[in-house]
């Protein structure tokens, strides 16, 4: 999108571009630095809207039906998208306040989507499995952005309104699928949660599924973990989200590969958050506990950011790299996201009687976002004052800080699976002296 808005010399060129409307009309911008700035602000005002709706859906999805949540909001970012990516070209409109307006309006709409989705997810699934279920399940996001930027990629030689508009026109219809066939609960189908299960509790209709009160924001904050978890996920979605956001302009600018190569290469990225998410959640399925696995992958990411930083231009080995920093910033990034926020929002402090949900998804992810946003302001200003090594360095300190945010947590657990351990040896040395007097 870049280069569609600043003036391109392509006299040298060899491969057609079509249509050539599309790269010699009037451009926003003089140079590549301005549409970079640009791109940063729009990135900002995105993730804050984002960030402000997370905790309004938030609070609103423990409330309001969750299918007419998502599509609502669905549909609304898709028309936005066709808006913003699409009409704009056809009518020629290139005002920057025109594209902040709807850049902001569409986080609003995108933030409907992950309290309601988690707050579904967390229906269907128990603590128990959690950690597998939601490690697969939040590669959804990532293979989207796969799938987008190859859609978006693809369309490039005849201009980005083709891809903004296919991009458009599946989420659309995506909205229309999810109203007609979504089921937000098992007892809407006569099912057990499997919470109910477990504890042979049967709710046996719709009333009361929605007799439980929903929890209010602050009681939602005060749940132990909650805000440990919400500093800790502003800070490594800000790392997760400057990958998102700027890795291709990144293998653009800074080690000068082809555009079209810069988007194909970029989704290995999300192919290791995809990786990330899961071994983080079946290792903490085997363990019971999730901050031990989430903390190992947080300071493993120090290194790994280091060394990609450092990894020049080399294909083979940018990509290796590039796979292994998203396994270990996606991953914590997703766990936290996911099977962490499902399992708070399930706290033994409020279990039975209260919805929490989507409210405790808000909060975290809300706040996740908010570092998002800051970040997508920084990185600009770091880059034009200390270059791409200083963008790593500062990436590098917020995973660190992510880190301590939930080191409380760690060393928690920690001693209580030491514990148990003690306790469970120390049961198994009873039992065996148990029997020799027996015998």
């Amino acid at each position: 999108m870049a280069k569609s808005i600043t003036p391109q010399n392509s006299q040298n060129s060899t491969e057609p571009l079509y249509p050539s409307e599309t790269w010699n009309k009037e451009h926003m911008f003089e140079t590549l630095n301005d549409a970079n700035v640009f791109l940063g602000i729009l990135d900002t005002l995105f993730m804050f809207a984002y960030a402000v709706g997370l905790f309004i859906s938030g609070v609103l999805g423990d409330r309001i039906n969750l299918r007419y949540m998502l599509t609502f909001g669905m549909c609304g970012s898709a028309i936005i998208t066709f808006l913003f990516g699409y009409l704009n070209d056809v009518i020629h409109m290139q005002n920057k306040y025109y594209y902040y307006s709807l850049f902001f309006v569409n986080g609003l709409f995108q933030s409907i989507g992950w309290p309601a989705t988690v707050a579904i997810m967390g229906n269907w699934f128990n603590k128990s499995s959690g950690g597998l279920v939601f490690g697969l399940w939040s590669g959804n996001a990532s293979v989207g952005n796969i799938f987008g930027s190859l859609i978006v990629a693809s369309s490039l030689n005849y201009g980005y309104p083709l891809g903004m508009l296919l991009n458009s026109v599946l989420l659309f219809c995506g909205g229309v699928i999810v109203f007609f066939c979504l089921i937000i609960h098992p007892n809407h189908v006569g099912l057990e949660t499997p919470d109910e299960i477990d504890s042979s509790k049967l709710v046996e209709n719709d009333v009361q599924i929605q007799s439980k009160k929903a929890i209010g924001f602050i009681q939602a904050c005060l749940i132990p973990g909650v805000l440990a978890y919400s500093l800790s996920h502003a800070c490594i979605k800000l790392v997760n989200y400057t990958f998102f956001f700027w890795l291709p302009t990144y293998l653009a600018q800074g080690l000068h590969w082809e555009d079209d190569r810069s988007d194909e290469l970029s989704n290995f990225y999300d192919i290791g958050g995809i990786i990330g998410g899961v071994v983080a959640g079946v290792i903490s399925d085997m363990m019971r506990v999730r901050s031990p696995i989430v903390c190992i992958m947080l300071l493993l990411s120090m290194g790994s950011l280091y060394l990609y930083g450092n990894a020049g231009g080399n294909y083979v080995t940018n990509v290796a790299l590039m796979v292994l920093v998203g396994i270990l910033v996606g991953g914590p990034a997703n766990t936290i996201s996911t099977a962490i926020t499902a399992d708070l929002g399930k706290h033994d402090q409020i279990k039975d009687n209260a919805e929490a949900l989507s409210t405790v998804t808000g909060i975290i992810d809300g706040t996740g976002s908010f570092g998002a946003a800051i970040g997508q302001y920084l990185v600009p200003v770091i880059n034009n004052r200390l270059g791409w090594h200083g963008v790593f360095y500062f990436l590098i300190i917020m995973s660190g800080c992510s880190f301590l945010c939930i080191f409380p947590i760690l060393y928690k657990e920690i001693v209580c699976l030491v514990n148990q351990v003690k306790e469970s040896r120390g049961y198994v040395k009873l039992k065996h002296v148990i029997n020799e007097n027996s015998a």
